[in-house]
């Protein structure tokens, strides 16, 4: 699902490899990229230390996204691909990932679109040999080459923050190795935490029933208590003026979570939206308010959830998918030309 930030030096280009469109003054175009301030220290931020840790029920089901089915891998065996990763920045710092977790681009994480949340593994640039570990807790990418997303302080000691993406190696980190005690080539001396129970073992452990993947683009899940919209207004007393609101108040309106300029990049944010909406903890939310969509506008790809009926009603939802979320919402009313 599911995807963050070195110096002004090089902003334009982290922002121009992620596809955020910075041509506008709305506060949702300028969001992707570095941070405004960077850590002294970030390039020496330690590796993620391996643990045994039971496994997210709900993020390591099968999932589409973008046309494609995804299979997490539950069992505890060895995996090792080379292609691209990128990483995400400030527009997801702080955001709610996949595991339920909040996104922080200065730690040691990463976002893969099927090895097991929580796991670890160690990621190797190709080109000069350097190595970090991560957690994985976080979906994603879908974007074409794509193999992981890095959280931004795994990107900077990587060497691949400036650029926006390089070609790297991801291993997995097995529950195995992190009970043996090693983490496989390239160790660096990280002291790796006991497990908290040493009999967990995927491998061992018995088979999940199996489950339908989720279809993200139109999930349809039961509501178990749905909210009631934000009351209505009191009647005005009797012989009171009624104010009608003007037209620019009018629907129809929706919740605008992202923009881009690149249509790419608006759809994998849809899908990484989509599939935390699908999560049982946004059981509470109606399905109205738990389907994005991606509408392209004045050369801005938006990702925009529901049609609400005027601005009160839009607000009230926007409110709580920034709550649910973690992230930034604002509200845009549809174009009727």
């Amino acid at each position: 699902m599911a995807g963050r930030s070195p110096t002004r030096m090089c902003a334009m280009a982290l922002a121009f490899a992620l596809g955020a469109c910075a041509t506008h003054n709305a506060r949702f175009y300028d969001k992707d990229g570095p941070p405004e301030s960077v850590p002294s220290d970030l390039a020496s931020t330690p590796d993620a230390v391996p643990k045994v840790e039971p496994l997210n029920p709900f993020a390591n089901r099968p999932y589409n996204a973008l046309g494609r089915t995804y299979t997490p891998e539950t069992r505890d065996i060895a995996y090792r691909q080379r292609g691209i990763a990128s990483w995400y920045g400030k527009q997801f710092h702080g955001n709610r990932t996949a595991s339920g977790e909040p996104y922080d681009m200065f730690a040691m994480t990463a976002a893969h679109p099927t090895l097991p949340i929580p796991s670890y593994a160690r990621v190797t640039n190709v080109r000069d040999g350097r190595s970090v570990i991560v957690r994985i807790n976080d979906r994603g990418p879908f974007l074409y080459d794509r193999i992981i997303d890095l959280s931004f302080a795994a990107a900077t000691r990587l060497g691949i923050a400036s650029p926006g993406s390089g070609e790297v190696e991801v291993e997995r980190i097995t529950m195995r190795d992190i009970e043996a005690g090693h983490i496989g080539a390239g160790h660096t001396g990280v002291a790796l935490e006991p497990a908290a129970n040493p009999s967990i073992s995927l491998a061992s452990a018995p088979p999940a029933p199996p489950v339908a993947p989720i279809t993200l683009a139109a999930a349809t899940i039961p509501v178990a208590a749905p909210l009631v919209p934000a009351a209505a207004p009191t009647p005005p007393a009797p012989g009171a003026p009624v104010i009608n609101p003007g037209p620019e108040y009018s629907g129809p309106w929706s919740v605008q979570v992202g923009a881009f300029a690149v249509p790419a990049n608006a759809l994998a944010l849809r899908e990484r939206l989509a599939l935390l909406l699908a999560s049982p903890e946004a059981s509470y939310l109606p399905p109205a308010v738990r389907s994005p969509r991606v509408e392209h506008g004045n050369g801005v790809d938006r990702v925009l959830i529901g049609h609400f009926p005027d601005h009160d009603a839009a607000q009230h939802w926007a409110m709580e998918l920034r709550k649910y979320l973690k992230r930034d919402t604002a509200i845009s009313k549809a174009d009727t030309k």
